[in-house]
């Protein structure tokens, strides 16, 4: 009977739609090979070697698909404080203000809470799911909107009061020709400030992925990038740490122009990682050995380190550090202090990196002349971390093997309370119209499971191949989402993701027909991980369904601790 019903359903005609491209919308449609001249004769552009970069991606071809020119009034708002940054820009002409400090408040930046599903709209949504997997109302793909999807950046706001805001904020001026943004864009990390346009001005803004490539195929432009880092964020990065703190900006200055930056491990670690784990085998490049005398302080400044100590004829893992930690200070301050004494002050611990590493190196001159003579002895983090249980040693080891202390919202389940219902699953399948974005099993350790469901990681390297800005960090809050509308199904984000918490589905239009691609007749397919329910009231549903309080959402920085 079921047989004879499936056999007699009506038939859809087959689905077509073209398959978006890399550039197959530019980032404005309006850019024109005029403009792109134009710019090649801008002070930044005009010396870059254009034979340089490959025929694929060809420098005029940047220019006219990944920028846009962004015209901005007095008071207008260019980037906000803590917006989730996704592409940088270069001051074509006028002049824009920074403001230091305080920052500014909500309301007058505009900051406002992302729209969220109303309760009857929630309520809706479990009456009328879908039985059908993966649909997708396939109207509203519009090439025409492939590329802003990637931006991401807020709509203009207005500053009402600018004369006092430059009365009661510390603020800086950016002329023409300076870029900014770019280590947020690059980065994937947060605005650090808010900038408007002090007068009118014209903006040059190029999207994280045309940057990526200008910074790869152009010497100059990773100089420029490097040095930019030097100028601006290293004096915050610096006086942000209690070892710095005290300094006056000239010293914070002669302390930022003598450090030195250190890369260490691949950008595209996670490709490695992937490779190496499956053959039971790991690739951590020695940042510092045990044993070796310190020549300055190491300062993370973006990525992983694992922080070891011989243990036996191996070594244990004591500590790991991220963007902000530093590394070496106690024996470099120890061998300060007793330049005559005997014992060893050598390292008593090592660092290697977890992936990919930038590394700000502090001169033992520097800090005999700046930090030492101004703070108490520093904490022995090895004594501290000898104080550790074996449980706790055991539950950190894991987490760095696994580089699950990249997760900021991992979902963790206690399977001594699990009892195995699924409600968690169901719910989420209820508020993404039928369609569960986890899977309820993963990697255990002692009573833990860490399920199969995107960690909103501190470094989403799912981020750094998609080629049309798809997936991206919500400015508000910073998960890390998908457009579905702009998605083209590559895979990229699914295979870089080292926790494989990014699935690519089949989509089928609203009579259940696969959606296929017009040339090729291939299926369409999109890819799909949890959103950390950023539209639902309440956040997460898998969290909120649990009867027994078994599901957790951490931070596994404080978690593996």
């Amino acid at each position: 009977m079921a047989e004879q019903q499936i056999q007699t359903q009506p038939q859809s005609a087959e689905h077509t739609m073209a398959r978006p491209q890399r550039w197959a919308q530019p980032f404005d449609s309006n850019m024109t090979d005029q403009d792109v001249d134009r710019l090649l004769s801008e002070s930044q552009l005009k010396d870059i070697d254009s034979e340089k970069f490959p025929k694929h991606i060809p420098l005029g071809g940047i220019l006219k698909n990944d920028t846009r020119l962004v015209k901005f009034t007095p008071g207008e708002i260019v980037v906000r404080e803590g917006d989730y940054g996704n592409s940088a820009f270069l001051v074509l002409s006028g002049k824009l203000r920074v403001v230091l400090s305080p920052s500014l408040p909500r309301d007058a930046i505009g900051r406002s809470e992302e729209n969220t599903r109303s309760l009857f709209e929630a309520f809706s949504q479990l009456w009328t799911s879908n039985w059908l997997p993966e649909t997708r109302d396939t109207s509203k793909y519009s090439l025409d909107e492939l590329m802003a999807g990637g931006s991401n950046e807020s709509a203009r706001v207005v500053l009402q009061d600018i004369p006092a805001i430059l009365d009661k904020h510390n603020t800086g001026a950016i002329e023409t020709g300076a870029l900014f943004g770019e280590l947020a864009a690059l980065g994937r990390i947060p605005r650090t400030a808010t900038i408007f346009a002090d007068e009118d001005a014209e903006l040059l803004e190029i999207r994280w992925q045309g940057l990526r490539e200008l910074r790869a195929y152009n010497g100059e432009w990773k100089r420029m990038i490097d040095e930019r880092y030097r100028e601006t964020a290293l004096a915050a990065h610096l006086l942000e740490s209690e070892e710095f703190g005290h300094l006056d900006d000239d010293q914070i200055k002669d302390v930022a122009d003598r450090c030195i930056f250190e890369t260490y491990g691949s950008f595209d670690w996670y490709t490695s990682f992937q490779r190496l784990r499956s053959q039971g085998k790991s690739d951590e490049p020695v940042i510092a050995r045990q044993g070796d005398y310190p020549d300055g302080l190491l300062m993370v400044r973006a990525g992983f380190a694992r922080q070891t100590v011989k243990h036996g004829n191996g070594i244990k893992t004591i500590n790991y550090l991220g963007a902000g930690n530093n590394f070496g200070l106690h024996p470099l301050y120890s061998a300060w202090k007793n330049p005559d004494a005997s014992e060893d002050l050598a390292l008593g611990s090592g660092l290697s990196a977890l992936g990919y590493v930038d590394v700000v190196r502090v001169p033992a001159s520097v800090l005999a002349e700046y930090v030492f003579p101004n703070i108490e002895a520093p904490v022995n983090t090895i004594e501290v971390a000898s104080q550790k249980t074996v449980a706790e040693d055991a539950l950190l080891e894991w987490a760095v093997d696994e580089r699950f202390i990249n997760g900021r919202q991992t979902m963790v389940i206690d399977l001594n309370s699990c009892v195995r219902c699924d409600d968690c699953v169901r719910a989420c399948a209820n508020g993404h119209d039928g369609n569960p974005r986890f899977r309820r099993h993963g990697k255990i350790v002692d009573n833990w499971m860490v399920a199969n469901a995107c960690m909103h990681c501190a470094d989403p390297v799912c981020m750094i191949g998609c080629p049309t800005g798809a997936i991206h960090r919500s400015m508000s809050g910073g998960m890390v989402v998908i457009n579905d509308d702009t998605c083209i199904g590559c895979g990229t984000c699914a295979n870089s993701c080292p926790y494989e918490n990014i699935s690519l589905v089949q989509i089928a239009d609203k009579q259940g027909m696969p959606v296929v691609d017009e040339a090729t007749h291939r299926p369409i397919m999109k890819a799909t991980k949890c959103d950390l329910c950023s539209d639902q009231l309440g956040g997460p549903a898998c969290v909120r369904a649990c009867p027994h309080d078994a599901l957790k959402r951490v931070d596994f920085r404080e978690f593996a601790h």
